[in-house]
Order: structure tokens, then sequence, then C-alpha cells
């Protein structure tokens, strides 16, 4: 039976003890070193989370760049596709235009044919196709007699005076205008009349006269009508008269 070493047991389980420090003072200093990492590690954390805080600011601005740009390209290539296609309407117009340009004196001589009954037969036949082809291209012809005379659109060739007309009027279209869409491609040409000078004056003051006066422009009329009448009844009563009186002086010799 062997003797245990006295103190052996007890000696494994202490915590270790600094050469030349007795375990009265290696105690205080083991409690010291425990409570200054428990320090530490709150210290770390807050650090590690202020990175993490301030990377994720800058994640987030530039996200909001790109978003930015992102958005601004988009908007530029938006107005880039409009302006292609107005672009492309603009250009298909042109052509248009500049091609039917070249057909509107055959359009009219057709015009004029069918206005003289000369648009007949196989010539007919071309005539028509051929309108119906420039109006599937979108040509429009406009100008009618009577409508309001429009310097935009129309082009006075001929003036006149004209007493039924209260404004500066289209009376007769000499050539029909042209256009495509909102584009003129040739204005009208018209002969245009305007107002008689004063007439509108006179209008103004007959309608100023005429206001609140009931039928008295009837009764005018009707006093007007009997003087008339009385005037030529007494020119036929003068008459007879100097008829009786020549009867009376003997008349005419008989021979």
């Amino acid at each position: 039976m062997t003797e245990e070493t006295p103190g052996f047991g007890d000696s494994a389980e202490q915590p270790d003890v600094p050469s030349g420090a007795t375990p009265d003072e290696a105690a205080p200093k083991a409690a010291e070193s425990s409570s200054a990492e428990g320090t530490a590690a709150p210290a770390g954390d807050a650090m590690r989370d202020a990175g993490l805080t301030a990377q994720l600011d800058q994640a987030r601005s530039a996200l909001a760049e790109r978003t930015a740009d992102l958005q601004r390209l988009q908007a530029e290539y938006q107005n880039y596709r409009r302006r292609v296609e107005r672009d492309k309407v603009t250009v298909k117009e042109i052509a248009a235009a500049n091609l039917l340009t070249e057909l509107l004196p055959t359009l009219d001589d057709i015009g004029r044919a069918r206005d003289h009954g000369e648009l007949v037969g196989g010539f007919k036949s071309v005539a028509e196709s051929l309108e119906t082809v420039v109006a599937k291209m979108g040509l429009q012809q406009f100008g009618k007699e009577g409508e309001p005379f429009d310097p935009t659109i129309h082009e006075a060739l001929m003036h006149s005076y004209a007493p039924d007309v209260t404004e500066t009027t289209c009376v007769a279209i000499l050539q029909p205008g042209y256009r495509i869409g909102e584009r003129v491609v040739r204005p009208a040409r018209v002969a245009v009349a305007e107002p008689q000078p004063g007439a509108q004056t006179v209008k103004s003051e007959a309608s100023e006269g005429s206001g609140g006066e009931g039928d008295e422009p009837a009764a005018n009329a009707a006093n007007a009508a009997d003087a008339a009448e009385a005037a030529g009844a007494a020119k036929a009563d003068g008459e007879s008269a100097e008829q009786d009186g020549n009867k009376e002086n003997g008349g005419p010799d008989e021979g």
C-alpha cells in the first residue's frame, strides 16, 4: 500500500501561480484579468457594429447613385425613341409631299376634265385609280365656295365686293388646295369678296333705328305704298283732264 504525497491532489486543481508569488497574491491578479477581458468584449462589439454600419451606409449611397443613373439612362432612352419615331413620321411626310407635289398638275387636269364632262371611259378609270392611291398616301383636298377666307390655307387671286357677304368670303375656287395631315402642300387659290364699303354701317344704323319701334317699319312701308298709289292716281286724273280740255277746244282738225 503506497502512501499518497500530501498536497498533490490539491495542487492539480489550483490555478497557475506565477513563480515567486504566493497564492494570496495570485488571486487578486486573476480576478483583475477576468474583469479586463469582460470589459474588452463589449468595446470590440461596438467597434465592429460601427464598422458594419459605415459599410451599410456606403452600400446604400452607392445603390442610390446607381438607381439615379439607371433612371436617367431610361429617361434618355425613352426620349430618344420618341424623337426617332417623330423623325420617321416627318421624313415619311416630306417624301410623300415631294412625290404628291409633282402629281398636283395631273390632279388639276383630272378635275378640269371632270368639270367639262370629259372624264369618261378608260380615262375615268385611270383617274379614279390615281385619286384613290394619292388618298391612301394621305393627300386631302380642301377649299369650298362660301367658306371664310383663311390666309393660312387660302391664296387670294381675285378680289371683289359683294352686298350679300358679312366677312371676307371665298366666292370661287380657282384651284383646290391639298394637304397631308396638318402640312399644307398647296394652298387653295380662290377669288374673294368683301362686304360693300359702308354697307355694314347702313345695316347697323337700320337695325338701331328699328330697335324698339315694333311694327313701325311695316307701317312706314304701307304708307309709302299708299302714297305711291295716290301719286299714280293723281297723275292719271291729270292726263284725263288734259285730254278732255283738248276735246272741248275743238281737238285736232279733221280736214
